[in-house]
């Protein structure tokens, strides 16, 4: 199943593609938005879109760096990693984005109300921000980075996050890792899963540390958490 570029229109003005994959559904269907890394909505990106979709959900992916330089860009790009900074204003900014996205979901008839947000490294903090205060009914963080800025982010939440690293991430250090497995500990709504001998980026099939079945890993649990979404939740105000 294959999506489409639509155009969306922000709420502080202008407007940014979103590459959009809307499967015929017989009922309501939950969806997930993909918030991607630095790279931006590449065909890594589109790949796990498609694939996500063959679940039966809707899925969005916003170009989340259409401020600066938009359009996907090369691993071997420097702008890929310049747009990206200074790293948490361009974050904060990207909730704009992500809220916006949301509204566009609501305009399209088999959507049930409900989405999940799916982030990627520079993405990886909207598996945090969406459930928390941006509208999202539940977060997937697959190798996030910069994500000890993050972490008091948790107090309050409760909506499901699920948090997913290899072990020899070099984005997420020991102090990372363990930080989230402690809250985990703590809160029933989170869950860490970090995978042996996996490095950052296992989940792009163009990145040297591409790792299928890790990638399989993830891609189940975000299906797991979005079959929980199916059933229609109360009408929202988009």
């Amino acid at each position: 199943m294959q999506g489409t570029f639509s155009n969306i229109c922000a709420k502080e003005g202008g407007a940014f593609d979103c590459y959009l994959v809307a499967p015929e559904a017989e009922k309501p269907t939950a969806a997930i938005v993909l918030a991607s890394a630095i790279h931006g909505v590449d065909t890594d990106m589109i790949a796990i879109a498609d694939e996500l979709a063959a679940c039966g959900v809707i899925v969005a992916v916003p170009d989340l760096f259409w401020r600066s330089v938009a359009g996907p860009l090369s691993r071997n790009d420097p702008r890929a990693a310049q747009r990206a900074q200074p790293r948490l204003e361009q974050i904060r900014a990207g909730e704009n984005d992500m809220v916006d996205t949301l509204r566009h979901l609501g305009t399209i008839p088999q959507f049930n109300g409900r989405a999940a947000v799916m982030g990627f490294c520079y993405g990886g903090p909207y598996a945090i921000l969406g459930p928390k205060r941006l509208g999202y009914a539940a977060g997937i963080c697959c190798h996030g980075s910069q994500m000890l800025d993050y972490l008091e982010e948790l107090v309050g939440l409760r909506e499901q996050v699920c948090f997913i690293w290899g072990d020899e991430d070099n984005r997420a250090p020991v102090e990372v890792l363990q930080a989230y497995r402690d809250a985990a500990v703590r809160m029933d709504n989170i869950e860490v899963h970090i995978l042996p001998g996996i490095g950052h980026g296992y989940m792009m099939r163009t990145s040297p540390s591409f790792d299928r079945v890790a990638h399989e890993f993830s891609m189940s649990r975000a299906c797991e958490i979005l079959r929980c979404l199916q059933s229609p939740s109360e009408t929202r105000n988009f």
